[in-house]
């Protein structure tokens, strides 16, 4: 995956919205600007067994692929590599395609998204109030899921899983055991490899 190419340099939000329907590739709206998303080979191979792990969230809780845009009231529109919502599930009033309830978010880090899914876009989650916990995965290095969550108002990291360690999560009854995360994806080193 090349760096995130700029798409346009500026844009509405309904112009963003007529823009995406019209594309085959998918795109962010971060601040009035369009980012073209792509992939990578290692970031797939690690996105599939943390949705995996989501499967089993159940009622009240609705859990959904990166496929689905969360929009918050900051005015982003992103496509999250997990989502998991409360039920009823609320779309954005503008965009029935959009979350607007993401209760917990996972982001599956790269070397071009890192900085993005740390600072701009997370600070656009957080203008959610539903959203209580956000966690981050390493596609690169050694496997690591870290974990921040909000508690009585205050976002704070709240510890990381590394080798043969489990990762709570609190919005949801799930754990997700890192070394079945990263099932055949690490190298006798201990560093993160695709096949």
């Amino acid at each position: 995956m090349s760096p995130m190419p700029l798409v346009c340099e500026r844009m509405s939000f309904d112009e963003y919205l007529a823009f995406e329907n019209a594309h085959e590739f998918r795109h962010e709206f971060i601040e009035g600007k369009v980012i073209e998303m792509g992939d990578t080979i290692e970031h797939a191979a690690v996105c599939a067994p943390v949705l995996a792990a989501l499967a089993p969230v159940v009622m009240p809780y609705h859990a959904f692929s990166g496929s689905l845009r969360v929009r918050t009231p900051s005015g982003m529109s992103a496509y999250p590599n997990a989502s998991v919502a409360l039920a009823p599930v609320e779309c954005d009033a503008k965009d029935r395609n959009a979350l607007a309830n993401p209760v917990l978010i996972v982001e599956v880090l790269s070397e071009e998204t890192e900085a993005r899914d740390r600072g701009d876009k997370f600070r656009h989650y957080r203008s959610c109030p539903s959203f209580v916990e956000y966690v981050l995965v390493a596609s690169k290095g050694v496997p690591r899921i870290e974990r921040f969550i909000k508690t009585d108002g205050v976002w704070t990291i709240c510890d990381y899983a590394g080798p043969g360690q489990l990762q709570r999560l609190s919005s949801v009854d799930v754990v997700l055991d890192v070394d079945a995360i990263y099932a055949g994806l690490v190298g006798a080193d201990g560093q993160l490899r695709v096949i």
